[in-house]
């Protein structure tokens, strides 16, 4: 199984082995597959995406067993489909969390919400491992795609899409929630925006454009369109991760 190389290196000086692991917002199981990869017993992937969980799942089971003694992926797998905001797993229950990519996609609400849920299932002495995106430096060109997404999930969600957080500022707000900084390091810098990249925001930016009322709709699905052509792919930016544990 595939372990894209940021999550190699978030997890490289994390102790996997052997231990119970939560991927916080499954996504397309990357997390999932570096702590299976790693010897994790067991691994908690929890996303609301069904689309998600279907994919966490199929990527899991095609990659068949490892041949080592840790047994097959898949029966050290469960996806569960949850709202992380109501972690359906006991108190004190996990070793090391993982949360790539999820904070970004969090506004400021739901972030206090999740890490508190996170903090409430982490065992004494747990693992946290935080890996987000800086702010867009000014003048980024998919930064003005960025906020044309945002624009339209205030509109028709009254919630932003999108906030990237300081590493600095997680750093404190974990620490408020009990966890100890261990470490940082830089995963990407640049951050390569692909095509891919920009034309699925373009696509969530259209979608919820259509949700708005009147004009406002069909001026940010044009907008998010003439980006999407005017950027093409961008190099800008700076992937993190954080490292925290839990007194124990």
């Amino acid at each position: 199984m595939d372990v894209p190389d940021t999550v190699a290196t978030a997890l490289g000086d994390r102790p996997v082995a052997g231990r119970r692991c939560l991927e916080a917002g499954a996504g397309v199981g990357n997390a999932t597959a570096g702590l299976l990869a790693n010897g994790a017993a067991r691994v908690y992937a929890v996303t609301n995406d069904r689309d998600h969980a279907r994919t966490t799942r199929r990527r899991v089971a095609d990659s068949g067993g490892d041949g080592s003694d840790r047994g097959n992926d898949a029966d050290r797998l469960a996806v569960l489909e949850a709202d992380l905001r109501s972690v359906p797993l006991p108190d004190g229950s996990i070793d090391l969390i993982t949360a790539h990519g999820l904070c970004n996609v969090l506004d400021p609400a739901a972030l206090s919400t999740v890490a508190e849920e996170l903090s409430r299932v982490a065992a004494p002495g747990a693992h946290l491992v935080v890996d987000d995106y800086d702010p867009l430096p000014d003048g980024a060109a998919i930064g003005e795609l960025f906020a044309v997404e945002n624009a339209a999930s205030e509109l028709a969600r009254c919630r932003p899409a999108l906030s990237f957080y300081p590493a600095a500022f997680l750093r404190r707000f974990f620490a408020g929630h009990g966890w100890e900084f261990e470490r940082e390091r830089t995963l990407l810098e640049p951050v390569p925006w692909t095509e891919s990249h920009v034309s699925a925001h373009a696509d969530e930016a259209a979608s919820m454009a259509a949700e708005c009322p009147g004009e406002a709709g069909d001026t940010l699905s044009e907008t998010a369109r003439r980006l999407t052509t005017e950027i093409g792919s961008e190099s800008v930016g700076r992937m993190y991760s954080l490292a925290l544990q839990r007194p124990g």
